[in-house]
């Protein structure tokens, strides 16, 4: 947010002057200018006269009412006031540091309640005693005995055994298919249980057993296809594991999410020939359903594995989701689910003939068309689409459905402390803003959570709201500011009405809006698991095979009469350390043989600096390919696609659909879902941000472009610390490619022991390396660091180092093959390649950094290591560079 400093504005019409860009910015009328000074002046708060906020989704999110008659578009300005204003890294400090802090954020963000949660998701957790004591595995076995035989039940069908602290040798000696041979539904959330053999052997003892839930138990980490197949056969009657369909799926299943089937009666007690005939609304989202209608079955007599109950059994499935078997299903919701193995026009035609089907929710586009438009001519009888009126769709020709999604609730479990859950919470109301002055723009985004009455306004397309962050600088000075949330009617607006603004205010799509969208509202994950699923397959088809062109030697410059090269530089260091009789400083860049410069040098430049085409210069054309992390990682996927050397990387100005849809299937698949987020163009960790939240993560994008990287989660340690190397190297010429590596590199170590535990996500020298700017500077000897690696992780070096030098000529490579612009004869230059090991001691590439950057970081007088186990002094550095790069030299130089 830009600033200016000017005299205090006493009047009016200081303030105009003094605010004239933050006014500007806003959006705000001319006509409310004056109202809005006006109770800037007098700290006038008087929303609560006009608004009333009330609690809605069931107590976890508040929305804001008109509470006044009416209120007219642009007819009045209200200041919020902001309860939370903080620097990313400082959040959850604050909330345990400042008093009553997380309690209000808590009460704001609906987050300080416990909600009672489900048992896997078919009953309800079982109720703690009176005296808020836990009940024992014994007394919850004892009560769920008693109960059944209360309901009069012959046995226990239905067992609940939820975060009870039960581990593997503790399941084995409960015994519980001895005790309960008929169970029908079995949950142990929440537990223990690591051994997946001990698991499978207990699990398949229960031949009649319809639904297992395993939640949030460490046996999951490490699961597989195979497990599930073995607990698929030994329970063949499983048609529920862990929230999803299993291929088994028919009546039983279906009569649970349509509510029929559950702890009270457990199993269609009601016997009837269509025990799903009561269903009017049946929810099946998200259950990874492949199939939702099974092909005819043909039988031969070859067919010697279908057994009579075989047969039975694929009946039931296969006669399940009909209309005959739930023939008053008037509300489906099929969101969330491949559906592969159906066509369109089989869906269609099966969904057709539910005579009293009037409301449909999919994904869109997905397994039943391309469009909204598309399914309601397919589909003709649906009255409700999504949520939006069949008619409404018709009249305005809407294709996709975006403006009624499920809004994004907060999740949490009894045990987590609240810092915790507003944590997770708070990229659903935060808002930020970026300071500057006449000088500088502050390198780190201020975040913000606005008051209670802000905070209830919830999002529409068609808002009647506007809101905007100002700053208020009552003595005409950034220093003095304060900072408030405008707030104004841009429609209309009547009493009882919901007031509402647009959270992505002059975002089209052209920025990609319906996918930011997925930071507030459930969007429909199988569109975006499709859209990465095209991309990745896409990175699959790339191969670029090594060059086949040895490296020529470009000639070595040489003065005629024998005498220095000149040397134009406006680095220090680069005056200070280039010490060689070789070459010799001036002041003039026209009279220079070699400019070695921190600036960009374009044509205007050369013009302006008299620079010719025949002088030397340390950049090449288009380095950006290189430099500047979307570039880069873009320029390695054109090239190769998804190398292994390569993270995961997402453009989210460009790919944001893709890396959700990435997000998604890890989610799904269990997989770890921790990413870091880093600027395009910005050094030494700033704005970087590691984050395992989809929100935080869309959220992000407002304080400037961005990667989305899979996180390194099991890097190689050096004595438990995190550390990454900085190697050199030097460009002679891109086309044919030589480069050399220089034998010198440089060890970053992180300060903090190395955790993956949430809280030190917030924690820079835990995560982070480069301490030359933040945190305590630790170096490592480099020599040291080898010997001691090689001795802690038992490696030899030399073949990590050998894994690294491949790794880099295969980037240049890219860069060469996909960039042939790039080629300069009179281009030379040296270039930082970060590096990281993970924990199989492969490398990783980082980032580069380009020329200017790398010259700086080589000022330091650290010892390095380098061919024959040489040390070297840093600032001596310079003049092995510039000896290789002008005078063909390679000491301590490798070519690769």
């Amino acid at each position: 947010m830009p600033a200016t400093t000017a005299a205090a504005p006493q009047t009016y019409e200081d303030f105009v002057k003094v605010h004239g860009v933050l006014l500007a910015a806003s959006g705000l009328p001319r006509s409310l200018h004056r109202k809005l000074f006006d109770k800037l002046t007098s700290e006038t708060f008087d929303g609560g006269a006009y608004f009333q906020v009330e609690p809605c989704e069931d107590g976890r999110q508040r929305r804001l009412l008109l509470a006044s008659e009416s209120l007219p578009q642009c007819s009045d300005v209200f200041l919020v006031d902001h309860a939370w204003t903080f620097r990313l890294s400082d959040a959850y400090k604050q909330l345990l540091e400042v008093p009553g802090l997380a309690q209000r954020m808590g009460a704001l963000m609906c987050v300080d309640v416990d909600l009672s949660c489900d048992a896997g998701e078919g009953g309800g957790a079982e109720v703690a005693p009176e005296n808020g004591s836990k009940l024992s595995v014994t007394e919850v076995i004892d009560n769920e005995i008693r109960d059944a035989k209360e309901r009069g039940y012959d046995s226990v069908k239905w067992l609940e055994l939820e975060e009870l602290d039960i581990d593997d040798d503790f399941l084995l000696s409960l015994d519980l298919s001895s005790k309960f041979p008929d169970l029908l539904a079995l949950s142990l959330c929440g537990n223990k249980l690591q051994k997946a053999e001990t698991v499978l052997q207990e699990v398949t003892k229960f031949k009649n057993l319809r639904a297992l839930w395993l939640n949030d138990n460490p046996v999951l980490e490490n699961w597989d296809g195979h497990m599930t197949e073995t607990i698929l056969r030994g329970c063949p009657r499983l048609e529920i594991f862990n929230s999803r369909f299993t291929s088994n799926f028919g009546e039983w299943a279906l009569g649970f999410c349509g509510e029929v089937c559950d702890k009270d009666n457990q199993g269609f007690i009601h016997k009837g020939d269509h025990p799903l005939q009561s269903i009017t609304s049946l929810d099946l989202s998200n259950r990874s359903i492949q199939s939702l209608i099974n092909k005819a079955c043909v039988f031969s007599r070859d067919s010697l594995r279908f057994t009579f109950c075989n047969i039975l059994s694929y009946l039931r499935v296969q006669r399940a989701f009909t209309p005959v078997e739930i023939p008053n299903l008037s509300h489906l919701i099929i969101r969330g689910n491949p559906l592969e193995a159906n066509s369109v026009s089989e869906l269609l035609e099966v969904l057709k003939g539910f005579p009293c089907l009037q409301s449909l929710e999919v994904d869109i586009p997905g397994p039943l068309g391309e469009s909204a438009i598309e399914i309601l001519e397919s589909l003709p009888r649906l009255s409700v689409l999504n949520g939006v009126n069949a008619s409404k769709i018709l009249e305005t020709g809407k294709h996709v459905i975006d403006s009624i999604l499920q809004p994004r609730l907060p999740e949490w479990t009894a045990e987590e402390p609240l810092p915790d859950r507003i944590i997770n919470a708070m990229w659903l109301y935060l808002m930020t803003y970026r300071l500057a002055d006449e000088k500088k723009i502050d390198e780190t985004s201020v975040w913000y959570v606005m008051d209670e009455l802000g905070s209830a306004l919830r999002h529409s397309d068609e808002p009647n709201f506007r809101v905007a962050p100002f700053l208020f600088m009552p003595e005409g000075k950034l220093e003095s500011a304060v900072s408030y949330s405008i707030l104004w009617p841009i429609q209309n607006v009547q009493n009882g009405d919901e007031c509402t603004r647009d959270f992505l205010v002059g975002i089209g799509e052209d920025r990609q809006r319906s996918a930011r969208l997925t930071a507030y509202f459930h969007t429909p994950e199988n569109y975006f698991i499709q859209e990465y699923k095209k991309f990745f397959q896409n990175l699959q088809s790339k191969s670029v095979p090594s060059s086949s062109v040895k490296p020529s030697s470009t000639k070595s410059l040489h003065r005629s009469d024998g005498s220095a090269l000149r040397v134009y530089t406006d680095i220090p260091h680069v005056e200070e350390f280039l010490t060689r009789p070789e070459f010799v400083i001036t002041n003039e860049p026209k009279d220079a043989d070699i400019i070695w410069t921190s600036m960009q040098v374009d044509d205007e430049t050369k013009k302006a600096a008299g620079i010719t085409d025949q002088q030397y210069i340390n950049q090449f054309p288009f380095e950006a390919c290189l430099v500047m992390k979307h570039h880069l990682a873009e320029t390695i996927q054109k090239a190769y696609g998804s190398p292994e050397w390569l993270q995961p990387t997402y453009n989210l100005e460009t790919n944001l659909t893709q890396l959700i849809g990435d997000y998604f299937v890890r989610k799904r698949d269990g997989i770890n879902n921790l990413w870091i987020l880093k600027p395009w163009n910005m050094a030494r960790t700033i704005d970087t941000t590691v984050t395992d939240n989809l929100s935080a993560i869309i959220r992000l994008m407002e304080t400037g472009p961005k990667i989305c990287q899979k996180y390194i989660e099991q890097p190689a340690l050096f004595q438990g610390k995190k550390f990454d190397l900085r190697y050199i190297v030097l460009v002679r010429n891109m086309m044919p490619l030589e480069i050399y590596l220089a034998d010198v590199f440089w060890v970053r170590l992180a300060n903090n022991q190395y955790t993956l535990e949430k809280h030190s996500l917030f924690e820079y020298e835990t995560h982070f390396t480069v301490m030359n700017y933040r945190g305590r500077l630790n170096h490592k000897n480099t020599p040291d660091f080898v010997k001691e690696f090689e001795q802690e992780h038992r490696v030899k070096w030399l073949d990590i180092h050998q894994r690294i030098r491949n790794m880099i000529r295969s980037v240049f490579e890219a860069a060469a093959h996909v960039h042939p612009e790039m080629h300069s004869p009179t281009s030379r230059a040296m270039y930082g390649v970060d590096v990281m090991l993970d924990s199989s001691f492969q490398p990783k590439l980082l980032e580069i950094t380009y020329c200017p950057d790398c010259t700086r970081a080589c000022k330091y007088d650290t010892e390095a290591v380098v061919g024959g186990g040489e040390v070297v002094k840093g600032s001596d550095f310079f003049n092995y560079v510039f000896g290789c790069l002008f005078l063909d030299e390679t000491t301590h130089v490798k070519p690769l």
